[in-house]
């Protein structure tokens, strides 16, 4: 699948690559670089041309693997944003760690000898971006968030332009593309028949409102928390169930006895006296729970924003509080100045807050379905294509950086 790293002296050549994609660790950073390289892929560029620099702690060799991308992983970890004496400790390890990263990528560069370097964010960016300065390859960055990542704030001025996916972002020379979405989440079908049949698929009561709670792929206590409240004060109500996506780490506090990643409530997906309420670990068919869902109660991430916006669901937003930039809060403000969102600050985000808040939505119908209008209006389709009409735009014309060889400490995919 991939083209081996040529070790320093030996004078092997890998073929030149058309664009370097820098960056990932998380879902958030992947998934919009992954949608750019198949777009690119789409627009009649050769798979084999376009090769990852990913992270070896991140989830980025689990999401490349299988996809045709050569792919380069740097060793180390990113610094943790902390004053407390262990994580002090543990970022002087990984200061020392990038420094290795950031002169691997370096090497890295040279040895691929790209056309552009893109640099979507997260920890291995930063050697992707200072390889593109070192080897004057052009650069483009993209930044999903409302606001710029750390990474993309310092490499901003070098870079020739800055696809984002929010108008108002401050980086210099923005374009405005959108967030790539997965196509199963554009596609999503919240007719009455696709709901119908969404919830069938989820195990869900088919004539009931319905409200899905999540908080990312580890959970969020405070949103747990508040929805056991809300459950609680609801417990009576045979028109509502609720879809909770836990999350990994606070599952064991809700798993059943057979330490299973599903607990449905007695009655659940039956007509049943009271609440129906199914508490998952962790849920893979997103696609499904955005078509099911009268009303999404969640984080506001970059990738979550971006894809209730293409699927036209109404929100209602918990920002994690301590975000780098406060950037959740930005992502939250573009879906509530649109009038797709309600935004609740996490110290709000109780039970009764969040009952208030839910009860006052879901009496009004015709607001929720405005609310879905509003958020399908400031999505973008084309969001893959319109970033990688960028990075054609200020690739080299057929050229590259030179020739070099790669240093030690890279693992390739």
């Amino acid at each position: 699948m991939t083209a081996p790293v040529p070790e320093a002296g030996r004078g092997d050549v890998t073929p030149r690559r058309y664009a370097l994609v820098a960056g990932g660790g998380t879902a958030g950073h992947l998934q919009p670089a992954l949608a750019i390289a198949e777009a690119l892929v789409a627009r009649g560029h050769d798979r084999s041309s376009i090769e990852f620099l990913g992270s070896e702690r991140g989830q980025d060799a689990a999401t490349l693997e299988g996809r045709g991308f050569p792919v380069t992983l740097l060793p180390g970890r990113g610094i943790v944003r902390s004053t407390a004496p262990r994580d002090l400790a543990a970022n002087l390890r990984s200061a020392w760690e990038l420094l290795v990263a950031a002169s691997t990528a370096v090497a890295v560069v040279g040895r691929a000898r790209p056309q552009v370097v893109v640099a979507v964010g997260g920890y291995a960016s930063l050697g992707g971006a200072i390889g593109a300065i070192v080897h004057r390859v052009p650069l483009v960055l993209v930044n999903v968030d409302a606001v710029p990542g750390a990474a993309n704030r310092l490499f901003g001025r070098f870079a020739r332009a800055s696809a984002v996916g929010w108008p108002g972002n401050p980086l210099p020379r923005a374009v405005v593309t959108g967030t790539p979405v997965r196509p199963e989440i554009a596609g999503v079908d919240r007719s009455p028949e696709g709901r119908a049949r969404a919830r069938r698929e989820l195990g869900l009561p088919e004539g009931r409102t319905l409200v899905v709670a999540f908080g990312g792929s580890l959970g969020a206590r405070q949103i747990n928390t508040a929805v056991d409240g809300a459950a609680a004060r609801w417990a009576d109500r045979d028109d509502l169930a609720i879809y909770h996506i836990v999350g990994r780490r606070d599952w064991d506090a809700y798993a059943g006895a057979d330490g299973g990643e599903r607990v449905p409530a007695e009655g659940a997906g039956v007509t049943a006296d009271g609440l129906a309420l199914v508490r998952v670990a962790y849920e893979q068919r997103m696609a499904t729970v955005y078509a099911a869902a009268d009303l999404v109660v969640c984080r506001a991430g970059a990738m979550t924003v971006a894809e209730l916006a293409a699927a036209g669901v109404p929100a209602v937003l918990v920002p994690l509080p301590g975000a780098p930039g406060d950037h959740q809060t930005a992502n939250a403000r573009v879906l509530e100045g649109v009038g797709a969102a309600v935004l609740v600050p996490d110290a709000d985000c109780t039970p009764a807050g969040l009952v208030g808040t839910v009860e006052h939505l879901l009496a009004d119908p015709e607001r929720l379905a405005r609310m879905g209008r509003a958020a399908v209006s400031v999505s973008r389709p084309d969001a893959a294509d319109a970033g990688a009409g960028v990075v054609e735009e200020h690739a080299l014309p057929g050229g590259g950086a030179g020739q070099g060889t790669a240093g030690a400490g890279a693992r390739t995919s």
